[in-house]
């Protein structure tokens, strides 16, 4: 779920470091994913599938590559915060108006339109002003998960 998906990553990317550093063996991995999912999430999985073997990265080579997830959730909702403040309306609110071709303008404009041609931390200065931002993805998680609708309270 997206409220405790980066935790599940930091436990991924710990692990990760430690074994390019020769500090565990693969053998050490089963227990300590179960230590430090207890940790960070308060479970500890019963089986190795629902634990260090629920996906299948490691057993194809990708190490390092789960942090890019974790990156790309903060940009979505930094980006998703940009387009709202730019349009002065709410994605929800542009997509009940059926006119998500103003979210495609906007990317393509701010975003798409550069490919490769600045790093990623110019393009956010770009595109957005400011650097990449975790307040925008707590603000987000927030206010979907912590905050009810006004027609509820």
């Amino acid at each position: 779920d997206e409220v405790t998906y980066n935790a599940h990553i930091i436990v991924r990317f710990e692990l990760e470091k430690m074994l390019v550093n020769n500090e565990i063996r693969v053998d050490d991995l089963p227990e300590l994913w179960s230590e430090l999912y207890e940790k960070y999430l308060g479970i500890r999985p019963s089986t190795y599938s629902e634990g260090v073997l629920q996906d299948i990265h490691w057993s194809g080579g990708m190490i390092g590559y789960f942090p890019t997830y974790s990156i790309g959730t903060l940009l979505s909702a930094q980006i998703k915060y940009a387009i709202e403040k730019e349009l002065g309306k709410t994605i929800d609110e542009i997509a009940l108006e059926n006119n998500l071709g103003l979210i495609r303008e906007w990317l393509r404009e701010k975003i798409h339109k550069w490919g490769s041609t600045y790093p990623p931390s110019v393009l956010l200065q770009k595109a957005m002003g400011e650097e990449l931002n975790p307040e925008y993805f707590l603000k987000y998680i927030e206010s979907k998960y912590l905050k009810l609708p006004e027609q509820f309270l």
